[in-house]
């Protein structure tokens, strides 16, 4: 954490002995520093994630310290020192003051993989005006819903395959059961933004899943498995742990075959394919990116696209199988707007019930439940706090997502909470519920992931009655950087008559 230092408000505030408050210039109001929040030691974080279990379930661990210490409190693990902000109006207080060039978290382990492979920097890494000129060139054909219509096509011919293979599943079963749907789910988002990004199919949903595809689909697990380990240890650790060596090789992994994809797609462009292009396409044909740009920034927004569609779509699953009201009306609404043929864009607006299934769902389980701000250009602002530029900010929104300040009964499936339909409802916190992020920040790819998503959970409501494996435990949610089923999402899916 940078200790409080004069900056660029230092015009607006001045310093008091010793570091420990700050006052304003214009009202002489005396603002505390870090180094007056609580929070925990190491050690009493220590304790919780090894022997009180919260290693894989840190999202709970959000309430437990907010629960102690308030909303806005100080960790410290590792060489991470944070400042946790767990209230919608802090929040959105951060990222009013984020500025122009936010970063996420710094990632140096990334930074470092692109220098050993003398990688160009993609959006994880890259910062200031270099980043800010990469996410320009990236946001056309991506945040826009008339930009992303165009994909429309490509990802339906994915559901199609979808289908496919989740009727080939339950055959195999005498009660009709998928094993692992959250498995085919992941291979399904793999598929569908791979179909868009690299404009090539990769086979993820066959019988037989090509071996090139099966080694990429490894590595990304991989290489996401091990970042945090590289962060957390030091790096004179890796002269005997392999963590480091599993990391590049991932990576490695990874850049072969992504390169081998986009370089195909290169060898394939000429004056008659052009119109035939998607993302890439228009990448490489723009000239705005050199192409180890390209290739970087392809790549990584890869690795962002596909667990929010499958991680959603296991847990929205998971809930209609279980609530057999919420999912009666969520066909009755696919059925009355397309009962068969395929949905539309134009029909996804008049289905406002499979929209809310998405929404809570999301609320219930942020694929991010804590998101980073590592604010480098401003000094910020929280309640009565002032902490200076380069403070690490941890959002937590998992906490924020499940507080009944915010929504009522917050545990519960409740999708018309966002019909605004439920006696009594009250409007909550803009900032409360922010799965995509939010700014300049805010996910590249939101509106595929949402088409995706849409389209997906509409055919197979209209295909199936979805039901849960006959005896199966509620399943719990655990953390592994993303918010992931804690164990086998099995489901049974009997055709409508």
């Amino acid at each position: 954490m940078a200790r409080p230092r004069l900056s660029v408000l230092s015009g607006l505030w001045s310093l008091s002995p010793g570091c420990r408050a700050v006052t304003t210039a214009a009202t002489g109001k005396r603002l505390k520093t870090v180094e007056d929040l609580p929070g925990p030691s190491f050690t009493k974080t220590l304790h919780w994630l090894l022997f009180k279990g919260y290693a894989d379930k840190s999202h709970l661990l959000q309430d437990v310290q907010k629960q102690l210490y308030g909303p806005l409190w100080r960790s410290r693990f590792g060489h991470y020192d944070l400042v946790n902000v767990a209230s919608a109006e802090l929040i959105s207080q951060v990222i009013r003051q984020e500025g122009r060039y936010p970063v996420r978290a710094p990632l140096p382990h990334w930074k470092e993989y692109r220098d050993l492979r003398n990688q160009a920097y993609g959006l994880h890494v890259e910062t200031g005006s270099n980043w800010h000129r990469l996410r320009s060139a990236l946001n056309p054909k991506m945040l826009k819903l008339q930009e992303v219509r165009p994909y429309a096509a490509v990802i339906q011919e994915v559901v199609d395959d979808l289908l496919q293979r989740v009727e080939e599943l339950r055959r195999r079963s005498p009660d009709c059961t998928v094993p692992d749907m959250a498995g085919e789910l992941y291979k399904f988002g793999f598929e569908g933004i791979s179909s868009i990004l690299f404009e090539t199919r990769l086979g993820c949903l066959q019988e037989e899943v090509p071996t090139e595809t099966l080694k990429f689909i490894s590595a990304v697990n991989d290489m996401l498995l091990l970042s945090n380990t590289v962060a957390l240890f030091p790096r004179w650790t890796r002269r005997f742990l392999p963590h480091w060596d599993r990391f590049v090789k991932a990576w490695d992994d990874i850049s072969t075959v992504a390169r081998g994809l986009i370089e195909r797609r290169i060898s394939q462009l000429d004056s008659r394919s052009l119109s035939d292009g998607l993302y890439l396409t228009y990448l490489l044909c723009n000239n705005t990116l050199s192409r180890e740009e390209v290739f970087t920034s392809v790549t990584e927004l890869l690795l962002g696209g596909v667990d929010t569609t499958s991680n959603t779509l296991s847990w929205a699953l998971y809930h209609l199988a279980r609530d057999p009201r919420a999912q009666q009306r969520l066909w009755e609404e696919v059925r009355s707007v397309c009962a068969e043929e395929r949905p539309s864009l134009q029909d996804l607006t008049q289905m406002p019930y499979l929209k809310a299934v998405i929404k809570e769902t999301l609320r219930l389980y942020p694929v991010v439940p804590g998101n980073a701000r590592y604010v480098t250009e401003n000094d910020v602002v929280l309640g009565e706090y002032w902490f200076p530029k380069e403070t690490l900010f941890h959002l937590c929104h998992y906490s924020v997502c499940h507080s009944p300040d915010e929504f009522p009964d917050p545990e519960s499936f409740v999708p018309e909470r966002w019909l605004r339909s439920l006696p009594g409802l009250r409007p909550h916190h803009p900032y409360s519920y922010i799965p995509f992020g939010v700014g300049v920040r805010a996910c590249v790819g939101k509106r595929v992931a949402e088409m995706e998503m849409y389209f997906a959970l509409a055919r197979l409501m209209q295909r199936y009655q979805v039901l849960p494996e006959e005896g199966a435990p509620a399943i719990e949610p655990k953390t592994r950087t993303l918010m992931i089923p804690g164990s086998a999402v099995n489901l049974r899916f009997l055709p409508r008559a």
